[in-house]
């Protein structure tokens, strides 16, 4: 008889205190039964130990009726949950995990499985950077005729959006900020938005590239791929920001401010994407990041975001941290 998998704790604590996430915890248990049963699949749990989980979805480790290593993954429903599997296919293995199977109804899908020992936090960053490059350089596809891109949103429609959202944000927290730095953000929603956008250099961005996304083939395989993707349509260059608010405490202690600029520079280089570009989206998403953190009270959280959205802006906002004391994501 199969084991019954439970949710993590981590990820019940996330989920339970809504009575939609509530619901859905209850369910998952049942949706990875019928997920193995349908799809012919033996869990293959290590001695003693239970499924990875996210933020919002729980993985188990699973053979195939080939006895081939794979991923179920069953996601809490939301909307990047619900098009995960939609980019997967448009991928179709090339720079991203590959999807095997899926089924929208329960929110499961099975992937290949990779190695969740070695993601690219495991990597110095001179390595690190030029792998990010090349797995950023396969994912940008650009929109053909396939019914998965008229599912998928734009990015140039985000902007669009934040041009309203932020500047209300902003004034409703208090003006938190500096005008100067909302007015850096908002410049790229200006020229990047619906009317001014480039439709013909629009690819497939994965908006989630962070460096724990992106893992290593299994059994000593060549390469690395993306997981987890968050998708949206428009520059590549929306995809380099959340490797600059990660692995900060990476940076050398001396003109820390100058070595994020750096940073910023090289993945944009390794991907080939347009340096100036690049670092204007991060100004802009980190500014969102900034006023939704600060809009739930987590006031390091926006710190740290503030430091990175300055910091490229040009003038790191006096009374922040050093860049070693920022609350540490990845």
């Amino acid at each position: 008889m199969t084991p019954r998998i439970e949710v993590p704790e981590a990820l019940r604590r996330r989920h339970r205190q809504s009575a939609e996430g509530r619901h859905w915890l209850g369910k998952v248990p049942g949706y990875i039964d019928q997920a193995l049963d349908q799809w012919a699949l033996r869990l293959d749990l290590p001695p003693g130990g239970g499924p990875w989980h996210g933020h919002t979805g729980v993985v188990v480790p699973v053979l195939t009726a080939d006895g081939l290593p794979a991923a179920l993954k069953v996601a809490f429903p939301h909307d990047e949950a619900l098009l995960e599997p939609l980019a997967l296919e448009l991928w179709g293995g090339s720079g991203a995990v590959r999807l095997l199977a899926s089924d929208a109804v329960i929110g499961a899908i099975l992937l290949e499985r990779l190695d969740e020992r070695r993601s690219l936090l495991q990597l110095p960053m001179e390595e690190a950077i030029p792998v990010w490059g090349a797995v950023m350089k396969e994912l940008q596809i650009h929109p053909d005729a396939r019914a998965e891109w008229r599912e998928l949103p734009h990015i140039a429609a985000t902007a669009e959006r934040y041009s309203d959202e932020l500047p209300q944000a902003w004034t409703e927290l208090g003006e938190p900020f500096p005008r100067w730095l909302l007015e850096a953000a908002l410049e790229v929603c200006h020229t990047r938005g619906a009317v001014g956008r480039r439709s013909s250099n629009d690819v497939l961005v994965h908006t989630d590239l962070h460096y724990e996304n992106v893992l290593a083939r299994r059994d000593g395989g060549s390469g690395y791929l993306a997981i987890d993707p968050q998708v949206q349509v428009g520059d590549a260059e929306f995809a380099v920001a959340p490797c600059l608010w990660n692995r900060i405490q990476d940076l050398p202690a001396l003109d820390t401010e100058a070595a994020l600029r750096r940073r910023a520079s090289a993945l944009s280089l390794a991907a080939g994407l347009d340096e100036d570009l690049a670092a204007a989206w991060a100004v802009l998403r980190e500014v969102e990041n900034a006023l939704a953190y600060l809009s739930e009270s987590l006031t390091h959280d926006a710190q740290r975001s503030l430091w990175v959205a300055s910091t490229l802006a040009g003038r790191t906002l006096p009374g922040l941290p050093s860049a070693h004391e920022l609350h540490r994501l990845y």
